[in-house]
């Protein structure tokens, strides 16, 4: 079974159309009398929208989730399928879902940090897998185990279509017939 999350784009897509809309604006009245000012002005908001544009970027590089046959891909890690704990698959499908106040204070105290003092394994937390620094802010994460017991911490958008796909993935094909 292959499986990969789906990046909402309407962060996005607000963002560009906000800037598209704001530089044709301003051309309106300033083009071409003053094209110079106008590509200043361009310019200086798009020091704004870069910004804007890179939450969801980051998101996408570091907590992109893909699952096929014999691995587990998430930002920039792969882990073997083989590698993840089965029974912790199944036991984080059975918790109940959090709440959105609660997926945001999870977010807010799920920091893995690359600075001595800062890493999640310093404080006893699970690792944050994928290469980012924490859980953006309102994405559920879910905690796995392998099978040498570390306990990893995935974000993701869709808790329940990701630990569907990686128990199907997981458990045995003998199982599912």
């Amino acid at each position: 079974m292959r499986y990969t999350e789906k990046t909402p784009k309407t962060w996005s897509a607000i963002c560009i159309a906000a800037y598209a809309a704001g530089v044709a604006y301003m051309g309106v009245g300033t083009i071409p009398d003053e094209f110079g000012l106008w590509l200043g002005m361009c310019a200086l908001f798009l020091l704004l929208l870069l910004p804007c544009l890179a939450v969801p970027f980051s998101k996408f590089a570091y907590h992109r989730i893909q699952v096929d046959e014999t691995t587990l891909r998430v930002g920039r890690e792969r882990i073997p399928l083989t590698a993840l704990d089965p029974a912790s698959v199944q036991a984080s499908a059975q918790v109940t879902h959090p709440t959105l106040p609660q997926q945001y204070a999870a977010s807010l105290n799920a920091l893995d940090a690359p600075v001595p003092g800062l890493r999640a394994t310093d404080h006893g937390d699970p690792r944050l897998v994928g290469g980012g620094w924490s859980v953006p802010m309102g994405m559920d994460s879910v905690v796995l185990r392998t099978h040498g017991g570390e306990p990893l911490r995935i974000a993701t958008r869709d808790r329940t279509a990701f630990l569907t796909a990686l128990t199907h993935a997981v458990t045995p094909a003998i199982q599912h017939r």
